[in-house]
């Protein structure tokens, strides 16, 4: 079978963004029900940060097209969160808040607006401040209520809006590269498996049953922007070396395995792929590159649904049930992740 051309990934990519307004639109306020079908109470949730990936999902759009009604949509998430969260930019976990300042500053650099820049900025500040201390050694704690609790969902994207802040004028990449050196030796194996977090109990153990796909896009992730932020093409080794590891611990039939039903987990897959396209553009790694694509095309084989994709946990199998948005913001980031790595150079 001959590879899936540019020209058809980017219908996919409009196909599964229009399927997120099909499958998920909800009046007002509320903007996407939580899960398809919807039922009453299913909307209680205020998912923050599930919301901040929506943000990131139209930037990808708008910078696959060109197209500014897809900055109309992404801003329109950005002030989504703040109204339903009190016109405030924080809450009390530190990973939610960098998730919504990474999601805000790629919004601020499409658009050009040095307000969000600043709000990315303010959110980037609040969780050095407030997250960061000595407990374990250092690092950022997961929410203001566990101190104690680091783990890579808050260390990870933190060293990535480091990076991605940096202008050589303050200590952001100081920032990323203390942080980045806690990561490493806290929850990164030497073949390069990440772990999710550690002293959750005030024990000081390391959750190793804890495997999840979005814990090594998130360390790929650190090592792209410390690399574009300091020449360093050492990190494009390691982060490689987490893929190649990712790929032969969690894979099962040549995609990622089921992560759980609680609905967070539909969004880990996709932050593996949003990194793992960083990492294949900046190597040019063949093998990765095959990876995302052929995965990717076993859920558009399994999932596609006439002219629209509802996406499973299990890309292995069409959805059923109760299906969550993240799961579909998953599918949404790995097709755009095919559609650049397809697009002309």
């Amino acid at each position: 079978m001959p590879p899936t051309t540019h020209d058809t990934w980017t219908e996919r990519a409009d196909l599964a963004q229009a399927s997120l307004e099909k499958y998920f639109g909800a009046p007002g306020q509320q903007l996407l029900h939580n899960t398809c079908p919807s039922e009453p109470g299913d909307d209680e949730v205020f998912n923050y940060w599930w919301l901040a990936h929506l943000i990131d999902v139209r930037v990808d759009a708008y910078e696959r097209t060109g197209d500014p009604a897809w900055l109309d949509k992404a801003r329109g998430a950005h002030d989504n969160i703040l109204a339903r969260n009190d016109e405030a930019l924080y809450n009390d976990y530190f990973d939610d808040m960098l998730w919504f300042a990474l999601a805000t500053l790629r919004l601020a650099g499409a658009t050009g607006d040095a307000a969000l820049h600043a709000e990315a900025s303010a959110l980037w500040r609040h969780v050095g401040e407030k997250g960061w201390n000595d407990i374990e050694g250092g690092g950022i704690a997961w929410r203001v209520q566990q101190p104690y609790y680091k783990n890579t969902p808050a260390n990870g994207p933190f060293v990535i809006l480091s990076a991605r802040l940096d202008d050589g004028t303050g200590d952001h990449l100081a920032w990323a590269r203390r942080t980045m050196d806690w990561l490493e030796a806290a929850l990164v194996t030497p073949e390069g498996f990440v772990h999710d977090g550690r002293n959750r109990q005030e024990d000081g153990a390391v959750d190793t049953d804890w495997r999840y796909t979005y814990n090594q896009g998130l360390y790929i992730g650190a090592c792209v922007a410390l690399a574009e932020a300091t020449g360093d093409k050492g990190h494009l080794d390691k982060g490689l070396r987490t893929a190649r590891t990712a790929v032969t611990e969690l894979m099962v039939g040549g995609v990622f395995a089921h992560e759980g039903d609680g609905g967070d987990e539909g969004l880990f897959k996709g932050i593996f792929y949003r990194y793992a396209r960083l990492l294949a553009e900046a190597t040019g790694d063949a093998e990765l590159r095959a990876v995302i694509l052929d995965s990717t095309e076993t859920l558009w084989s399994r999932a596609l649904a006439g002219d629209s994709l509802l996406a499973p946990g299990d890309w292995r199998e069409p959805a059923t049930g109760k299906v969550p948005y993240s799961a579909q913001l998953s599918a949404i980031m790995a097709t755009e992740a095919c559609a650049a790595l397809t697009a002309p150079r």
